[in-house]
């Protein structure tokens, strides 16, 4: 028994400590399923839009109105010093007319206790002198003669007689004794229990000097009770037998001097405030109203209404501004003129030679032809001159072609020629002329998410273009491995995201990959010769269609092109069915294993067996799917085929994930592009 004790306290003290992260860690995960729960609650959506709809106006307007919150923030600044002001004022007269109560109450009350006790005085004196001793004296069953009672009214009386309505007079027995002529009275109809608080009554039997007390008069005739300050003492009747004497000074009104000061500070400083909340008003309309004259003058300007200026009256700060920026805009113009000028003259120069230039080259393709057709002839050295100057003028008339392109862009005068077309039958043929320059580089292309039609109002023939471009580069630059196109569509934009895993796109070239002339790498040969206007193409054109051309790589783990497009033309895009950055990229894979690693660490170390269970293939897919991936694509890839002696690649060498696994799973949804249309988010 010792032995098992023995051999269980090691697991007993191992499991200790791992429980209060346990707990933490299942606290943490309730939290968080709590907040998503309260987020994804239809309720608690619908509440919220409810309350924000009717703050939306109010906060818009809050946002582009300076004057407003200038107004508005002057407003509850004086509000609270008005406020502040007030409180402070209103203590003070408080304090003040409280004081000078207090002071002529103490006076009033002293005064009336020395009248009660002088009286008292010469009632037992007279007693003593008539020889009696019956007049004052106690009855023979110990209880106040007659003269007593009588004598006490008449105190009371006479007391109260000189207040004139200022103070009334009450008298209370000492503890409990209320018989005879002890019994409780008062002036002015005053209810003497009522009205004198039970902790003034203690404090003032437990001592021989005065206490006061605040409280508040009630009267036995149902009158309004009142506030009042209550003073009380002890003192004897002729028998030597003690009593309360309370004098009661009503502060009615000290409570109307205090109203009126209140009233009038209330109406001070609301007058304070809308006065100053109307200067504020003035003085910021005259600041603000010529920077909206200069806003209005720049969004016009931004217009092309390169002849607008600011109103300019006075010499101040404003007046300088004003003519400051009038001569900007007018130093804009002249450069935007010359600029103007200059690329017109660009355009048309480029345009011109490009024209001059078609008659001459196809004179110079009719003789190379010709001598390009008659090179079995001649030597060895001579044969390679006509091969060459065949390949040269061929990338010569691509140039020229892509040229005379670009200046009809630049131009405006691009057209586009929009159908209902299936963007499978466009990638197909791509893919399929794309082919021969796959198989000499040893890639294969592999296409996904053409299970289902993937159909928008375009230019087929711009698009095919575009496409062309995006996937030749993408076999080029990507080292002999794969190539994959996805197809996907979602709400009411389609996209076609071309991925290459070789040598990737370097920070800092983001905005150059769509430049004209510009390659990711000038040392690299052209094996396609190319012409550096592919890219810019294609961008205009998918511009021209009002979509998004957009890149995305990482050194050394590829790239991947992003053409999204509006299903019906001129509809706005909101963004692209496809996420930019792949779901295989290198950050996208250290989530992915930071994520697994936290979610083995929360299960628990002792697993029922259904946790032990696999999932079931089906289960496992939709747990590890693409968030973007659309439904009704279908899965799996569809790879292009080719000619067994061209395939120089296996299934072994394909590069990390499969991304067509990612695609035709359920819970799509179209994904928020961050970027502004047809801007690179990163280049080549």
């Amino acid at each position: 028994m010792s032995g098992d004790s023995a051999a269980s306290a090691p697991g007993r003290s191992g499991a200790r400590p791992g429980r209060p992260a346990a707990r933490s860690t299942t606290a943490s995960r309730r939290a968080r399923l709590l907040r998503g729960g309260l987020q994804r609650s239809p309720f608690v959506r619908l509440f919220l839009r409810w309350v924000r709809r009717p703050l939306l106006p109010v906060m818009r307007l809050w946002r582009r109105n300076i004057q407003l919150r200038v107004v508005a923030t002057t407003l509850l600044m004086s509000l609270g010093v008005v406020l502040l002001l007030g409180f402070v004022v209103i203590g003070q007269v408080r304090n003040g007319l409280l004081d000078a109560k207090v002071k002529a109450s103490q006076s009033q009350a002293t005064g009336g206790f020395a009248v009660a006790r002088q009286q008292a005085d010469e009632a037992a004196a007279g007693a003593t002198g008539t020889g009696t001793g019956d007049d004052i004296v106690s009855g023979a069953d110990g209880q106040p003669s007659q003269n007593v009672i009588q004598w006490m009214s008449d105190l009371v009386e006479s007391l109260s007689s000189g207040g004139a309505g200022a103070f009334d007079v009450v008298t209370l027995p000492v503890g409990d004794d209320t018989g005879g002529g002890r019994s409780p009275r008062g002036s002015g109809y005053v209810s003497p229990t009522d009205s004198v608080p039970a902790a003034l009554r203690d404090r003032v039997n437990s001592s021989t000097t005065a206490a006061q007390s605040y409280t508040r008069i009630v009267y036995s005739t149902g009158k309004e009770p009142q506030p009042a300050l209550v003073i009380g003492k002890q003192v004897n009747d002729p028998n030597g037998h003690p009593y309360e004497l309370y004098y009661l000074f009503p502060l009615t009104q000290e409570e109307k001097s205090l109203s009126l000061v209140k009233t009038t500070l209330a109406t001070a400083g609301l007058f304070v405030v809308v006065l100053l909340g109307a200067i504020a008003w003035l003085v910021v309309r005259q600041v603000v109203t010529p920077v909206r004259m200069a806003a209005g003058v720049a969004e016009r300007l931004s217009a092309g209404r390169l002849q607008e200026r600011m109103k300019v009256t006075g010499e101040d700060d404003i007046a300088r501004l004003g003519e400051a920026f009038n001569k900007m805009a007018q130093n804009l113009q002249l450069k935007i003129q010359q600029l103007e000028d200059l690329s017109r003259m660009q355009r048309r120069f480029v345009s011109d030679v490009s024209h001059e230039l078609r008659t001459p080259l196809t004179t110079v393709r009719m003789a190379a032809d010709v001598i390009h057709e008659a090179r079995v002839d001649f030597d060895p050295v001579t044969a390679r001159s006509a091969e060459l100057l065949a390949d040269q003028l061929d990338r010569f008339e691509s140039l020229l072609a892509d040229l005379l392109e670009i200046s009809r862009f630049d131009a405006g005068a691009a057209a586009l020629e929009a159908e209902p077309i299936d963007l499978r039958e466009v990638v197909r043929r791509v893919v399929g002329g794309a082919e021969p320059l796959a198989e000499r580089k040893g890639t294969r292309i592999r296409v996904t998410g053409d299970q289902q039609p993937v159909v928008a109002e375009a230019d087929a023939r711009r698009v095919e273009r575009v496409l062309r471009n995006l996937v030749v580069n993408a076999v080029e630059h990507g080292e002999g491995k794969d190539v994959v196109v996805k197809l996907a569509a979602a709400g009411g934009a389609v996209a076609v995201a071309v991925r290459d895993y070789g040598v990737g796109l370097k920070p800092g070239e983001a905005t150059r990959v769509f430049s004209r002339f510009w390659r990711a790498d000038p040392a690299r040969a052209r094996t396609t010769g190319g012409t550096g206007l592919g890219l810019s193409i294609a961008l205009e054109d998918a511009r021209l269609h009002g979509g998004w051309l957009q890149a995305w790589g990482e050194p050394g783990g590829g790239s991947q092109f992003r053409l999204t497009l509006p299903r019906t033309a001129d509809e706005p895009l909101r963004g692209s069915p496809i996420p930019l950055e792949p779901k295989d990229s290198r950050r996208n894979r250290e989530t992915g294993r930071e994520r697994a690693a936290e979610k083995r660490a929360t299960v628990p170390a002792q697993a029922t067996e259904a946790q032990r269970a696999p999932l079931p293939p089906r289960q496992a897919a939709v747990a590890t799917a693409d968030p973007t991936a659309l439904p009704g694509n279908g899965n799996g890839a569809r790879v292009v085929p080719r000619p067994a002696n061209g395939a120089r690649r296996t299934e072994d060498n394909a590069p990390g994930p499969a991304p067509e696994a990612d695609s035709g799973r359920p819970g799509a949804a179209v994904q928020q592009d961050p970027t502004e249309p047809g801007e690179a988010v990163s280049g080549r």
